[in-house]
């Protein structure tokens, strides 16, 4: 399949799209995404359809879908082509059943993956020994594909300490043990690069912003939204950053959008949030909301 260029790919966890139109829609009209990765839909793919089919079709997208009703769900939307699509992570485990977080399709000559990989909950618990074994199948699949490939999605995982505002702050927590960031290196060891800290490799850059305690407005937040692209692809990136803007406002998801631009940067090298937080973060120590 032919490469297109000038491809501006984005990943945004909506947290209910239904819930999100209001401001899905405009920002797709305003950010003009190429090929956008979903996750957390939270809609069958029928009930999905019938709430965003006619929008999207009359934006130029194509969709491929795996959802489920309520919980989890992931999409895949791309206006460059959409082939060879493959719900799942084949080999997977599920908790108990298979659920609906793995979409891939080749678009534009790049397979892409929209990704929800699961919370992990507790350290030690079912769910995130679930979360590690999904990691691994991932691995897996990812191992065997095409050279051309980008993995994006709600990883889950912060890689490292500086992508959490406090390490401290998430000693105990899952999202930030060893186990995790090391199915993540894994990963990352088959030659997929982390394009937002590659671009940035100093800067405080955060993706998701609990509700609570006035998190996001104090900037303290994790990263753990990621596009991660084989070399091939990563040698095209022009631009890599987080639409911090999508987080602001009414009714936004607890998660912002991260964005790439492949080959041209229509918006330039804008820096790795955008627009930077008012805010430079705690200057005192900070318990999670969560934390008793």
């Amino acid at each position: 399949m032919t490469t297109v260029e000038r491809v501006r790919v984005a990943t945004w966890n909506v947290n209910s799209v239904k819930q999100r139109v209001p401001r899905l829609l405009p920002w797709l009209d305003q950010r003009k995404p190429d090929v956008v990765c979903l996750q957390e839909t939270k809609l069958a793919d029928d009930a999905f359809t019938a709430l965003l089919g006619s929008e999207l079709g009359d934006r130029g997208y194509e969709v491929a879908l795996f959802g489920e009703t309520q919980w989890n769900g992931v999409a895949l939307l791309s206006r460059v082509g959409l082939t060879d699509v493959a719900v799942g992570v084949a080999g997977a485990p599920g908790f108990p059943h298979v659920e609906a977080r793995a979409v891939a399709a080749t678009c534009g000559g790049v397979r892409v993956h929209s990704l929800y990989v699961p919370n992990g909950r507790e350290p030690e618990s079912d769910h995130y020994k679930y979360k590690l074994e999904w990691l691994a199948a991932l691995r897996d699949v990812l191992e065997t594909g095409p050279a051309d490939a980008l993995v994006c999605g709600d990883i889950n995982i912060a890689p490292t300490d500086a992508d959490v505002f406090d390490p401290e702050a998430y000693i105990g927590q899952t999202h930030v043990t060893e186990p995790e960031r090391a199915a993540l290196r894994a990963i990352q060891a088959l030659g997929f690069h982390d394009v937002v800290r590659d671009r940035w490799p100093t800067e405080r850059i955060f993706s998701y912003w609990d509700y609570r305690a006035g998190m996001f407005h104090r900037d303290l937040g994790m990263r753990i939204d990621l596009i991660l692209a084989s070399t091939p692809v990563a040698d095209r990136v022009r631009a890599a950053w987080v639409d911090r803007h999508a987080r602001k406002g009414t009714g936004p998801s607890d998660h912002a959008p991260v964005i790439v631009d492949l080959d041209e940067a229509p918006d330039g090298d804008i820096g790795p949030v955008v627009p930077p937080p008012s805010s430079p973060g705690a200057k005192k120590k900070v318990k999670l909301p969560q934390s008793k």
